[in-house]
């Protein structure tokens, strides 16, 4: 297929659908389609890929081996099913409404419970909405997953801005505050007068900053991946939990955090290589599966390929290498001194990036009423370990429950 040079911008690929019963004024249910052309293209990119040289040593110290990287797009070329995620998302149900000037799209599941407790849940990067998917049936129907009718939630599940099929600012400012603000207003929007927020990464950014702001109706927030990681509360000589987070930290500094000083330095650059090339994308993206999840570098043991080519499709089809990428630049700096005026859970999973002690989360949060180390899982909680994942946010639902 001929390709036209300089091609402009593409379209988000949804149309809106009338009368949908869960549509409120302002909010738009939308169906996702992809022409076929769209996928043409995309096979004939990655069919007449360039590859590099071999890396030069025997483990993974130069980044993604070759090896591995070609099976990944062998499977996406050949093996790879579009059009079963596309009528897996119009089933469940999702949405755009527009916000401070730009169109947010959410995926928006309702229990079957009338009573379940409002939930919005914030991804991070490399992820996306599709992170929480596979737990969308626990949270939303825990009768049918081993929980009760108390259990269940409604879940909302927004794309950040430049994430996906939401809207890319085309100005500065869009900072984690700033998204904050917009999810009380959707949730607002939605008709929901008292909820959770969770988040992890820059997802638990996010939701810190929500509970900072603290609108009405927000009652408390859990959280697995929280900001204060990065920049640790330290008080006196280091237990040996925290040294060993410390190390971990240390460690991702210097041979890890090589994609956070690209991204929030030069995402402009590097949006350029990702947008182009298919197979880069899916390596920058890959990795991070590899490198943060329980796995001993075996991502596809708990997260299934084809899922994790559904979140790679939504960067490649929205075109939104560059765009994501410049949330780090945005917020290269984060503002962590509010305190949240919410109750505050977390969860800390075992092979996340840096282990989570528990006197850290007692000394950042004074509100924290549930901690819990879980048995599995890395640093993509709900996409790894959905079960897990599910009953963490019950246990955290019902002890917010108790304290309120």
């Amino acid at each position: 297929m001929r390709r036209d040079c300089g091609a402009g911008a593409p379209s988000t690929h949804l149309s809106d659908v009338a009368n949908d019963p869960l549509a409120r004024p302002g909010v738009t249910r939308t169906q996702l389609f992809v022409p076929e052309s769209v996928l043409d293209d995309l096979r004939h990119r990655l069919e007449t890929v360039r590859w590099p040289d071999h890396e030069t040593v025997s483990d993974t110290s130069q980044g993604l081996p070759l090896a591995r990287a070609q099976r990944l797009v062998e499977h996406w070329c050949t093996r790879y099913d579009w059009r079963r995620f596309e009528t897996t998302l119009n089933d469940l149900g999702h949405y755009r409404t527009q916000i401070e000037g730009l169109n947010l799209h959410f995926l928006h599941v309702r229990s079957p419970h009338h009573d379940a407790t409002p939930l919005i849940l914030t991804h991070g990067w490399p992820g996306s909405f599709i992170e929480f998917l596979r737990a969308t049936g626990p949270l939303t129907n825990p009768t049918a997953h081993g929980g009760t009718a108390a259990d269940a939630f409604h879940v909302v599940a927004p794309g950040l801005p430049g994430f996906g099929f939401s809207d890319k600012p085309t100005t500065t400012g869009w900072t984690v505050e700033r998204i904050a603000d917009a999810w009380a207003q959707l949730m607002q929007r939605l008709g929901y007068h008292r909820y959770i927020a969770q988040g992890g990464d820059w997802g638990g950014a996010v939701t810190h900053a929500l509970a900072a702001l603290g609108p009405d109706g927000l009652a408390g927030i859990h959280l697995n991946f929280p900001p204060f990681l990065f920049n640790p509360p330290l008080d006196g000589i280091a237990s040996v939990d925290e040294q060993r987070s410390l190390q971990q930290l240390k460690t991702f500094q210097q041979d890890g955090a090589g994609y956070h000083r690209v991204q929030s330095t030069r995402p402009q650059t590097i949006g350029y290589g990702l947008t182009d090339s298919p197979v880069g994308l899916a390596a920058w993206i890959f990795e991070k599966f590899d490198d943060w999840t329980d796995t001993a570098r075996h991502p596809e043991h708990v997260i299934p390929l084809d899922i994790m080519l559904d979140n790679i499709m939504l960067y490649w089809l929205s075109r939104s290498a560059a765009s994501s990428a410049r949330l780090y630049w945005q917020n290269e700096s984060l503002d962590l001194s509010r305190a949240p005026q919410v109750p505050v859970g977390i969860s800390a999973f075992p092979a996340e990036i840096v282990r989570i002690p528990r006197v850290w989360a007692q000394r950042a949060y004074s509100g924290l009423i549930y901690f819990n180390d879980v048995a599995r899982g890395g640093h993509f909680a709900a996409f790894e370990q959905p079960g897990l994942f599910a009953g963490e946010l019950r246990a955290f639902a019902r002890r917010l429950a108790e304290a309120l």
